[in-house]
Parts: C-alpha cells; structure tokens; sequence
C-alpha cells in the first residue's frame, strides 16, 4: 500500500470523529488516564508511540500512545495527555493540533480507563524520551498498520473470560494490549478513505 498524506488523514479524522458517537465510560473505580494518538507528517502520515522501560510499574516493555494518569491539577483530558506527552517524549503541548476524541477504552488487567486524543504535530520536533518511563519513541507509517499483514488476533482467556487481544507487528516490535484496541478503533474508522 502507498503512503497516507498527512493532509488526506487529517480531513478523513476530523470528518469521521465529528460524527463519532463515542462511548464514554462514566467515572467510576476505574483510574482515569488520556493518551495522544499523535500523527507526524515524514511525506507520509506516521502515528508515534512510545516504548516503555522494564523500569516502570504499569506495562513494562510495552508500546503505547505517549499519555498516562489524570492528575487533580489536569484542566480535562486533554490537558493530561498533552502534559503526560511531554514529560515521556518532550512533545511540547503547543506543537499539537487536537483533532477529536476516539471512545473510552479500559484496560482489563490494570483497571485504567484511558481516553484518547488524536492530534496532528506541527512543525519538526525531537523526541526526547525520559529513560526513566520511555525508552524509546517509534514512528510507524500509517499504511503499514493498515496493511492486513501487520494485524493478528489471538483468543485469550482471562478469570475465565475468553477476548479476542489485537496485535500489530511492525519491523520488530508488537503493539498490542490497550494501545492495539485503540489503534484498531482509529484505523478502522479513517481506513476506508
């Protein structure tokens, strides 16, 4: 599959999320946490995550979308997500354009609710990833996660429920867990134009 502009992206993500009916888990047990889908322009549109270190408490190792827990002095989501993406990978909240939110998604084994920002970075930026929390900033091509080949699904059982998890493969690495089922909900909405 060729490359996605970035132009292109962005008219599709803002059209289909305006019209999204996205589901909102109300507040509840479950910790709060905003994550940034942020897309970056390489001459083709790029998604960022961010590879956590074995250093961490919550997801050790694992790829994610730069993000993490709303504190009480967070204005809204947004806020949080932003602040979180510049502390993990020094994205200045400034460079990001907000285009929509994407549904509330919980984590099943580390009982998080996560709200997702999707947002266009403007202008060049270096990451600058912590070392405490990120050890690393991956930049994947949007139309390699929408080629079919990258995506898999395996049944797990879990305190005897049985869920499909989602996983992406892209050159050595895996998103999978929370950070796939949001990947998942964006591609599918935007991979049809």
């Amino acid at each position: 599959m060729s490359g996605v502009s970035v132009e292109e992206l962005v008219a599709v993500t803002r059209a289909r999320l305006g019209g999204l009916a996205r589901r909102v888990v109300p507040p509840g047990p479950l910790v709060r946490a905003a994550v940034l889908v942020p897309i970056v322009d390489r001459g083709e549109a790029h998604l960022v995550f961010a590879k956590r270190t074995d250093r961490v408490g919550h997801h050790a190792g694992q790829i994610s979308f730069p993000g993490g827990r709303v504190d009480p002095g967070d204005a809204d989501d947004l806020a949080a997500a932003l602040r979180e993406a510049q502390e993990e990978v020094g994205l200045a909240p400034a460079a990001v354009e907000p285009l929509g939110l994407l549904d509330d998604t919980e984590t099943f084994a580390t009982q998080f609710v996560i709200t997702p920002w999707v947002g266009l970075v403007r202008g060049p930026v270096v990451w600058q990833p912590d070392g405490e929390e990120i050890e690393k900033v991956i930049e994947v091509p949007v139309a390699a996660l929408l080629d079919r080949g990258s995506f898999r699904v395996e049944r797990w059982e879990r305190d005897g429920v049985a869920r499909d998890i989602y996983f992406y493969d892209y050159q050595d690495e895996t998103i999978w867990g929370a950070t796939a089922r949001i990947l998942k909900q964006y591609l599918d909405l935007v991979g049809g134009a």
